[in-house]
């Protein structure tokens, strides 16, 4: 078994969350030695770090951070001897670390004599199967997903309205559920046809309004994924069709993915349905042009604490296993005029999957 060597806060690592699920600001040092925890916190922190179960807890002073501070040193030279410290009383010569490990921080530690190798994809095979914590903790996320769904299409059925508007009563939701949101969609018209366009102005009818919910709960860190598509009063027939085939590859794919198939298998069907209507996907488009309508991105992701994370419904999919919660969310849009997705959350089991979305997919609001 490979030592394990994480040096991070656990906010914005989700390596290090995984392992210490508790929300640190600064950063400190995670270790793994023959099969032990370690952790290597100031007294700060101490309190919270001691109440989690398999975890040796260090203070900084076990290692000589009194001496060190007294003796001048820079705030990054006493970190690092610091660090050189504790691996030399655990015994940690070679290190298994993930792919965002602080470059200058390697560099002190290798200049030190211990090896480093990062390997990202070992931290995201550890993530994958989800433990209860986080499954709880994505549940509660997509309950307030929903919950700021629900107060956007109350919003978009009192008539046109603005998007800042929506946004403000969606973030309500979100507190209301201790969740959190950084950023979100409600694009609507052109901007719908832009994936990540957050959205902005006052919203028509008649046009096509996407909503993107991926709330994150305070508690666990973990996010919820979610997307409807509205149109404030009578739909026209193109936004009609969208809907309807985005509604036919959601069934589609929540009916084949289980545990042993591949993200990339569940991908091929919603491209098999869309592509048979004549719209292009990233299978059939010009080989060298970036495509910027029909179904251009992947149908699915991981999702925990990341939003986005492995494993991929795409081309790249791999074989999905029990415990993965991935989104799934098939798309179709026109460049000028606008777009259509839905997604849902689900979990995936040994024999099909469990829904975590509970919301309905009507197109008018």
């Amino acid at each position: 078994m490979s030592d394990v060597l994480i040096y991070a806060d656990s906010v914005r690592s989700p390596e290090l969350r995984h392992e210490v699920p508790i929300s640190i600001t600064d950063p400190f040092l995670y270790l793994e030695r023959n099969g032990s925890r370690h952790v290597v916190i100031g007294s700060l922190e101490l309190p919270r770090a001691r109440e989690l179960p398999g975890l040796e807890v260090h203070s900084l002073e076990e290692f000589g951070n009194d001496e060190l501070v007294r003796s001048g040193r820079s705030r990054r030279e006493i970190r690092d001897e610091l660090h050189a410290r504790v691996c030399e009383a655990l015994g940690v010569r070679r290190a298994t670390v993930p792919g965002g490990f602080p470059l200058e921080v390697a560099d002190a530690l290798r200049g030190r004599g211990v090896e480093l190798v990062a390997d990202p994809e070992l931290f995201e095979r550890r993530r994958r199967v989800k433990n209860d914590d986080e499954l709880a903790g994505i549940r509660r996320a997509q309950k307030a997903a929903e919950a700021g769904m629900d107060a956007a299409r109350e919003l978009l059925r009192s008539g046109p309205v603005t998007v800042e508007r929506v946004k403000s009563a969606i973030e309500d939701r979100f507190s209301a559920h201790d969740c959190t949101a950084d950023e979100f969609i409600v694009s609507h018209g052109w901007q719908s046809a832009i994936g990540h366009h957050a959205g902005d102005g006052e919203i028509a009818a008649g046009e096509p309004i996407v909503i993107d919910l991926w709330p994150r709960d305070r508690a666990s860190g973990c996010h919820a994924d979610m997307t409807r598509t509205y149109v404030i009063g009578e739909p026209d027939d193109e936004v009609r069709e969208w809907h309807r085939l985005c509604k036919e590859a959601l069934d589609r794919a929540l009916r084949e993915i289980r545990a042993g198939v591949t993200g990339r298998s569940v991908y091929d069907g919603t491209c098999e349905i869309f592509e048979r209507e004549g719209y292009t996907t990233q299978r059939t488009k010009e080989e060298g042009k970036p495509l910027e309508e029909g179904f251009f991105h992947s149908l699915g992701h991981g999702v925990g604490l990341e939003v986005h994370e492995a494993p991929s419904l795409g081309l790249l999919g791999e074989e999905l296993v029990a415990g993965d919660v991935v989104s799934v969310e098939p798309g179709l849009y026109r460049p000028g005029y606008g777009g259509c997705r839905l997604e849902d959350l689900v979990l995936v089991t040994e024999d099909g999957c469990e829904n975590l979305t509970d919301f309905p997919y009507d197109l008018q609001a």
